[in-house]
């Protein structure tokens, strides 16, 4: 399987060139397909539930918004009070997000294009991390958080790909029919697999399920992990 950089380079292929319109056309209130309704209502669902783990009131808090795209978990943030950093490595939908950003909320939120990972970021209150891992195996995620960890002073939530039998046969497909041109294969993990990983990683602190959202085509876990 992929590295983390092999997959990250995918990645920033995908969604800043292949499909930058659709993900614009997808966050947005334009008509879309049933199918991608459901995605977008699934989202919906999960970012309500991830916001629902912090604090209603975020004023001094600084934030991480780790695969922010265009923008809409970085604004709910900001409006809590936070002082957000909102990173994604599509450049083309971090315009999108620069553009949407209401003018009350912009003295509060940074966009700027890398890897979430960077330590040149600095540190923050929370990390949050919506959908912005599941491309990625089990070692990965790990690795990733046990970067994070040390620099998150209260808690990070993030989501996975859960094991479920629809998505594990997608990624059965997936492997078995390759393509160059499909979007990035999700990679389901479960949460033993996932525990396991995050140990090997030497993350002390192990994750908690908050909740899973299955709308449709969208099935997504959010994940927790205080510090």
């Amino acid at each position: 399987m992929a590295s983390y950089d092999q997959t990250r380079n995918r990645l920033e292929t995908y969604f800043d060139r292949t499909a930058a319109k659709t993900w614009e056309a997808l966050t947005s209130d334009a008509p879309v397909s049933k199918i991608r309704q459901t995605v977008r209502e699934g989202r919906d669902t999960m970012r309500a539930a991830m916001l629902a783990q912090l604090p209603d009131d975020l004023n001094g808090a600084r934030v991480l918004d780790a695969g922010c795209g265009a923008g809409p978990m970085s604004f709910e943030l900001a409006k809590r009070g936070a002082d957000v950093l909102a990173v994604d490595i599509s450049p083309s939908l971090l315009d999108v997000a620069r553009a949407r950003t209401p003018d009350t909320l912009k003295s509060q939120i940074r966009f700027t294009a890398g890897d979430m990972l960077d330590p040149d970021y600095g540190s923050f209150d929370y990390v949050i991390a919506m959908d912005s891992l599941i491309h990625y195996r089990a070692d990965d995620i790990a690795n990733a958080l046990a970067k994070l960890a040390p620099r998150t002073r209260e808690k990070l939530v993030f989501t996975i790909a859960p094991k479920t039998p629809f998505l594990t046969a997608f990624w059965l497909m997936g492997q078995a029919f390759p393509r160059k041109d499909r979007s990035p294969q999700i990679v389901p993990h479960s949460e033993t697999g996932l525990a396991k990983a995050m140990k090997a990683a030497k993350i002390s602190d192990q994750p908690r399920k908050v909740t899973r959202v299955s709308r449709g085509f969208y099935i997504s876990q959010a994940m927790e992990v205080a510090v």
